[in-house]
């Protein structure tokens, strides 16, 4: 919670307990006992309480007003080291001027759009502020209303011209000033961060998969997911824990540690040469479930295991070294950084969080089970089983409390399938009524929908089986390489090249169809319309970018010409280069969307409307002039310098998404 909104708690506390205690005096007074005359306030009547919250209020609202002047100004100002967020620069520009032309109103709308007609933003709130004026008896209109608003609007160098339309819209024209300049510093100073405060300790889980099974399509969403939120929070410089809560603790253990011994037994001694433990994993349950010796003896090897017996955590270390080396296979190929902390890791917090629990009396016996109840939740939690053992939700609760007091976080998501948000919804109700989450922590479930196959069913191999991700990334190398050698790519690259284009379209289109899409959404997987170089795809925006890339560098334009283009600056005159720049700059308002609903389709269709827009401008605006034999007659460095600048958004944009763009395609 920032100051101005702890202030403003207090002051509408200290308000109430004021009109509280008024009422009370006031009722004194009827019933006689006031020694003032009607309409006259006697000092001494009034109780040294009310005198003191009054004096408080008054303190509170003198901060109040400083901070949301400090606020305002803040919002509106264009950082040096941040990217400019014009959205909320001009809110705050617009909301000085309300707060100025109507201080009777509080809270105040302040809808303000970017605009394809009349303007490049748009001021929609003129009507709202009209109904409200309306309601406290004062006759007006929006037309005047925005008027009045305009003329208040404090001067600024993001702002051209504002015009009113129609009914009382206000139609935004950015200054071509401050464009270049915001273009100029791009080209100076790289792509830089949009303002959003305070930076945060942020504890991201993601990916999760199970101990001594494969990692399948269903893990394919959180990773790419996870990876590219936690991408996200690190460009804006947020401290990022990126955690993967595997699965490796539980009765399974059990099952796979007694069929080591009878195929392993110098398992002590000699690493077992487990190469496939799918289909271990797949022997020992046919053995669980069908031998009621093995059975008895897989029980017996958890008991052990959960004793700490030397012996049998050895041979689930073993088991989990191996599953360990599976995972960062497909990491490394996805270019992905994870922390290990699996639900072995909160054995002991877990009896902790139960004691705690049991304490506050929070826990309700429930046909032998320990469960917890919570305001605005539907589902108990299960904290303890009727057998005595704990559950995914004791886990989960252990996890977000030493997220919170020991990794001191701010800000917690979790990246799962949408089917979990009940689950998350229960353990984060239970977790601030237990007192886990302080004042200002921010906790997110990440939800997102499941992948369909072409035939629009749950994703599946022909044979029914689920599709085991490393066969799908090999599936997406060998697609690509066809796709390459079919546009007869080998004839323009070498081998590297070749390898690299083929390796990073690949893995780039997996990532970015599922990132184009609405993650709440299900989506379908097809690798053919993942390769195909037209429409919103991949391989279409690493295309683009590589021909942008390829511009300067077919005009075989040097870094000392470019340093030396900069010094003359960048000046936009066409409508096409204007349209242009005044798109890359909505960079910092779209990254600062995201920061707040976590959605990264937002910034899929960004790269995409930026595309076109450079394809309009390159085909209306001549960057390179040759004579008819092919010479370069005239290099024009302006127009070169936002081909650049272009590159080096859409190159950010990538880094965010974890995708790689090659140079040569």
């Amino acid at each position: 919670m920032s100051d101005l909104d702890k202030f403003s708690a207090r002051a509408e506390a200290a308000e109430k307990e004021i009109e509280k205690l008024a009422q009370e005096l006031e009722a004194l007074k009827k019933d006689g006992s006031s020694k003032r005359e009607a309409g006259v306030e006697d000092d001494e009547d009034i109780p040294e309480e009310l005198k003191k919250l009054r004096q408080e209020n008054n303190r509170l609202k003198y901060r109040l007003n400083i901070l949301k002047r400090a606020v305002k100004s803040e919002s509106s100002a264009v950082y040096e080291n941040c990217v400019t967020n014009i959205s909320q620069s001009l809110i705050g520009y617009f909301t000085q001027a309300i707060t100025k032309c109507f201080p009777e109103l509080s809270d105040c709308p302040c809808p303000i759009v970017p605009s394809t007609k009349g303007g490049d933003y748009q001021f929609n709130g003129a009507m709202a502020i009209s109904g409200l004026l309306k309601a406290k008896g004062q006759k007006t209109n929006p037309k005047d209303v925005a008027t009045r608003i305009v003329a208040e609007v404090p001067d600024n160098e993001l702002i051209e011209k504002l015009e009113v339309a129609g009914p009382g819209f206000v139609n935004i024209f950015l200054s071509k000033a401050f464009i270049e300049n915001s273009l100029m510093k791009i080209l100076e100073k790289g792509v830089l961060p949009p303002n959003v405060g305070v930076k945060k300790r942020v504890v991201l889980d993601f990916s999760s998969p199970n101990i001594a099974k494969e990692m399948h399509v269903g893990h394919l969403r959180s990773t790419i997911i996870g990876d590219s939120i936690g991408r996200l929070l690190e460009f804006l410089g947020h401290d990022v824990l990126r955690l993967n809560h595997i699965g490796d603790w539980g009765t399974q253990f059990g099952m796979l540690i007694a069929h080591l011994q009878d195929e392993f037994p110098n398992f002590r001694t000699e690493s077992p040469p487990i190469s496939d433990l799918m289909s271990f994993y797949k022997q020992s349950k046919a053995r669980f479930d069908s031998d009621e010796e093995f059975k008895s003896r897989a029980y017996s090897c958890v008991v052990k295991l959960q004793a700490h017996e030397p012996d049998y955590l050895k041979a689930w270390n073993l088991i989990c070294d191996v599953s360990r080396k599976e995972f960062q296979k497909v990491y490394d190929r996805l270019d992905v950084e994870l922390i290990e902390r699996g639900e072995s890791f909160y054995n002991d917090k877990m009896k902790n969080v139960v004691a705690d629990l049991e304490k506050k009396n929070m826990l309700e016996e429930d046909e032998g089970r320990k469960i917890m109840f919570a305001p605005k939740i539907q589902v108990p939690l299960t904290v303890v089983k009727s057998d005595g053992g704990f559950t995914y939700d004791t886990s989960d609760m252990a996890a977000l409390k030493h997220r919170v007091q020991e990794e001191n976080a701010d800000w917690l998501i979790y990246v799962t399938d949408a089917g979990q948000a009940t689950h998350f919804q229960s353990v984060f109700a239970c977790a601030e009524r237990a007192g886990y989450v302080p004042e200002g922590v921010r906790l997110d479930h990440v939800g997102f929908g499941v992948v369909l196959g072409e035939d629009k069913k749950k994703f599946k191999t022909r044979s029914g089986d689920t599709v085991r991700l490393v066969e799908l990334l090999d599936e997406g190398l060998k697609r690509s390489k066809d796709k390459l050698l079919e546009k007869e790519r080998e004839k323009v690259l070498n081998e590297e090249e070749l390898l690299a284009a083929q390796t990073n379209v690949a893995y780039g289109c997996i990532k970015y169809a599922d990132l184009s899409h609405n993650r709440n959404h299900e989506y379908i997987f097809s690798f053919d319309k993942m390769l195909d170089d037209r429409g919103n795809t991949a391989a279409y925006m690493l295309y683009a970018y590589t021909r942008i890339r390829s511009i300067a560098r077919t005009a075989n334009v040097t870094q000392e010409q470019l340093v030396e283009a900069k010094k003359s600056g960048l000046k936009l005159d066409h409508e096409k280069e204007i349209k242009l720049g005044k798109l890359l700059l909505r960079f910092g308002e779209v990254i600062h969307r995201m920061t707040e609903d976590l959605l990264l389709h937002s910034l899929c269709e960004f790269m995409y409307e930026v595309a076109n827009a450079f394809t309009e401008f390159y085909e209306k605006c001549y960057c390179v002039e040759k004579d008819k034999a092919g010479n370069i007659v005239k290099i024009n460095w302006p127009r070169i310098l936002l081909c650049e600048a272009t590159a080096n958004v859409l190159s950010t944009c990538f880094s965010i998404l974890g995708l790689k763009p090659v140079q040569k395609m």
